[in-house]
């Protein structure tokens, strides 16, 4: 269409919307992909995205695939939804969330999401709906923040997580870069891409900080309580008095079963600040533009929640232990690479590259890109979470798969190391 016409000129757009695109993992893994050698007789191995759910190892409890059929079948659950979600599945995840919680929350703190990936949109949204705001977000951090906020034209500013420190959030750095248009900060916990797990201690100090500033904390929990170190999972909502907190969550990680999509946002606001700031009404103004989550899922929601057994949880996070330490020993035998700390929770662990130690490869993509060519396996390049020419590899995968593709990276390693 050319401009000047009917209808106006849209090649603005779509480069928003390609570079938007471009900045998502999705993004990232299907331009590796497409380096893969189809003529390889070796079988791909994917170390580069958080879904373990092809592994037997780690299959999803029948709890919540017969909680699934039980809630189609009955017929209960063929009807629109409200826009915010059906009670009962509201109910149910306030319920599990306040078991950790000092304070209840109720089931009209609740939003359900298409997955965590639709609460971020909602939350980006509305936050860019006001003239002149910015976020805060963390380097390294989970794309979708980016991706959302560069498409919705929001400014974003970048506080540092400090490796020496196990990752812990660079609170100097965030009251420097926060202004009057500042609206909120994210944290991610347990911490993607970085495997870090955030102590109470550090996370009371965050709230303290953002209610200094006069903020309120995002927090994408879509990992909880998939922690195997010394930290036990604390949510931030813990902290909804001294500070309002929006959290991000899902069934796709703990249950195993990213492609259900099923999520939520919860505010945890005693306060009422969110409330009396106009957030909450934008909040719901959004949802009611916007998709709803498929109404079986949602009746199948207090089922899984409420039914899942412990034993199930427990296997989940003794196969994640054993995988990050099998990622993290391997790791401590390259020369050309450094992981600044243990995983001690999530799927992923961020690994520092130091190129002087490698010949023919410029940066983390080029090492990705040549990865992908010369050994079929892919991890995702730092750049892609905010660091570049560092590597996120993803451990949630069967334990052989993944001693595997670790050993074709140390074969990689060694054929392009410099020589002495």
């Amino acid at each position: 269409m050319e401009k000047g016409r009917k209808g106006g000129d849209y090649r603005e757009t779509a480069e928003q919307l390609n570079a938007a695109a471009a900045m998502t993992v999705r993004g990232v893994v299907e331009a590796l992909m497409e380096k893969l050698d189809k003529e390889e007789s070796r079988c791909m191995i994917h170390l580069g995205q958080g879904d373990p759910s092809a592994f037997p190892c780690f299959r999803t409890t029948p709890v919540a695939e017969d909680a699934m059929v039980d809630a189609l079948r009955s017929a209960k659950f063929n009807c629109y939804s409200s826009s915010v979600g059906i009670l009962p599945a509201r109910r149910a995840i306030a319920e599990y969330l306040s078991s950790d919680l000092p304070e209840e929350l109720s089931p009209d703190d609740v939003y359900v999401t298409v997955g965590c990936t639709q609460a971020i949109e909602i939350i980006i949204s509305v936050i860019a709906a006001r003239p002149g705001a910015n976020i805060l977000l963390p380097k390294p951090g989970y794309p979708m923040y980016e991706a959302r906020s560069a498409f919705s034209k929001l400014e974003v500013r970048h506080f540092d997580l400090l490796p020496e420190k196990g990752w812990e959030v660079d609170l100097d750095a965030v009251e420097a870069l926060a202004d009057e248009n500042t609206v909120a900060m994210v944290i991610v916990s347990p911490g993607n891409p970085c495997g870090n797990v955030f102590t109470h201690q550090h996370l009371n100090k965050v709230a303290e900080t953002a209610r200094k500033l006069g903020i309120f904390v995002i927090a994408d929990e879509v990992y909880d309580h998939l922690v195997f170190g010394n930290k036990p999972f604390v949510p931030m909502a813990k902290f909804g008095s001294i500070v309002p907190v929006i959290t991000m969550g899902s069934i796709s990680k703990r249950w195993i079963v990213p492609g259900w999509r099923i999520g939520w946002m919860v505010t945890s606001d005693p306060n009422g600040i969110l409330k009396n700031s106009g957030i909450v009404d934008s909040i719901k103004s959004y949802i009611n533009i916007s998709s709803d989550v498929a109404t079986f899922t949602q009746g199948a929601i207090p089922q899984i929640l409420e039914k899942t057994n412990e034993d199930f949880f427990s296997n989940i996070i003794n196969t994640l232990k054993r995988t990050a330490e099998i990622c993290y020993s391997k790791i401590k035998e390259i020369p050309c690479m450094d992981c600044p700390q243990k995983p001690e929770g999530s799927m992923s662990a961020m690994v520092k590259l130091n190129l002087s130690l490698l010949q023919d490869i410029s940066d983390d993509m080029d090492f990705c890109l040549k990865l992908a060519e010369e050994e079929s396996v892919i991890v995702l390049p730092g750049f892609a979470v905010g660091l570049k020419n560092w590597l996120r590899i993803t451990f949630a995968v069967e334990p052989a798969s993944l001693g595997e593709g670790l050993n074709r990276i140390i074969d990689f390693c060694k054929r392009h190391a410099k020589q002495q």
